[in-house]
């Protein structure tokens, strides 16, 4: 995906004569009878033009985000919509704004979408959205239409390896679809074969699996890595190429900064609470979440006491989701 420099998603002045504000921005997923997503494309003129974005624009004072959303796709496209669930919301900073793009899926529309303000237009299959080149913003919402919401980590196997794998088996069996495979116990030959049968399971059930920190491993056996935050600074590359993911855990601006640099597909950033491995330890908050959800476009997961019910909370600053070990664990895991 093509990270594009920063800029605005709504409706600007030129952009010699903006002082930075912070700007609440409304955008629309819109579908059409083959699932193809709507994107519209900037014009001349405005700032990031020639990028492709998802409809909408920007929530004047006292509107509401529903009013706004239903007003500009009126405005831009002349279609009267049926606004539904929240998808995500995603504070970004740019060198002369802060922006918190607030977009929701379309249940229904009426009429027909043209671009009313000169504006190009594509109906886009989803698995295709990555290709067009996008403002940081709408970058994350590609990722949470696509990817997953949660992410498993995996606790130590220790001497139970049957149990571990059962445990595994059965959170693939609920609706787990990315897992990274970690431990802190086994070493060399043993974990190898452990990780080996795990990742095979994986793949059976097409799921998504990373490897803790090995990169070896992992391209040995042909999938992603999560790198630790300290292996951040040691890389000067990306260290497996592409379809292979490879994510990273991150603490502050700087790993994230470093993570995006890398060209990591996504990030885990936190803890956001307190958890019981690390009584005491520092934590983020939603706040500081989502203050460092705005210097970066990587889509990113929340951590630290994090459970399934926390996911919508999270989409609201930013995140794709949820990474856990006990929170989404089914068994053992």
């Amino acid at each position: 995906m093509t990270h594009a420099p920063s800029g605005l998603h709504a409706h600007a002045e030129p952009v010699a004569s903006r002082q930075e504000a912070h700007v609440e921005v409304v955008a629309g997923v819109i579908t059409d009878a083959r699932g193809r997503i709507l994107l519209a494309r900037r014009t001349e003129g405005r700032d990031l033009a020639g990028l492709w974005e998802f409809p909408g624009g920007k929530r004047e004072p006292g509107e509401s985000a529903e009013a706004a959303l239903a007003r500009e796709l009126r405005e831009e496209l002349g279609i009267e919509v049926d606004i539904g669930e929240p998808l995500i919301a995603v504070p970004q900073h740019y060198p002369h704004k802060r922006l918190r793009l607030d977009v929701r899926h379309i249940r229904a529309w009426r009429g027909t979408a043209r671009g009313h303000e000169g504006q190009a237009l594509a109906w886009v299959p989803p698995p295709s959205l990555a290709r067009y080149p996008m403002p940081p913003a709408d970058i994350p919402v590609v990722a949470a239409l696509l990817q997953p919401d949660r992410y498993l980590v995996t606790s130590d196997p220790t001497e139970d390896e049957r149990g571990w794998l059962q445990a595994l088996e059965h959170a693939l069996e609920n609706g787990i679809s990315r897992v990274q495979l970690r431990t802190r116990e086994l070493q060399g030959d043993r974990w190898a074969r452990l990780a080996g049968i795990a990742a095979e399971r994986c793949r059976q059930a097409d799921v998504e699996v990373l490897l803790n920190g090995d990169i070896e491993l992992a391209g040995q056996l042909g999938v992603g890595v999560h790198l630790r935050a300290t292996q951040l600074r040691a890389l000067g590359s990306r260290p497996l190429p592409a379809p292979f993911p490879v994510a990273a855990s991150c603490h502050d601006a700087e790993e994230l900064a470093l993570a995006e640099t890398l060209g990591c597909d996504f990030a885990v950033l936190g803890p956001v609470r307190s958890t019981a491995s690390h009584p005491g330890a520092p934590t983020l908050g939603w706040t500081g979440f989502a203050a460092l959800r705005e210097r970066v476009s990587l889509p990113l997961y929340a951590i630290g006491s994090m459970r399934p019910d926390d996911i919508a909370e999270a989409r609201q600053h930013g995140a794709q989701g949820v990474a856990a070990i006990r929170g989404l664990r089914s068994g053992s895991i």
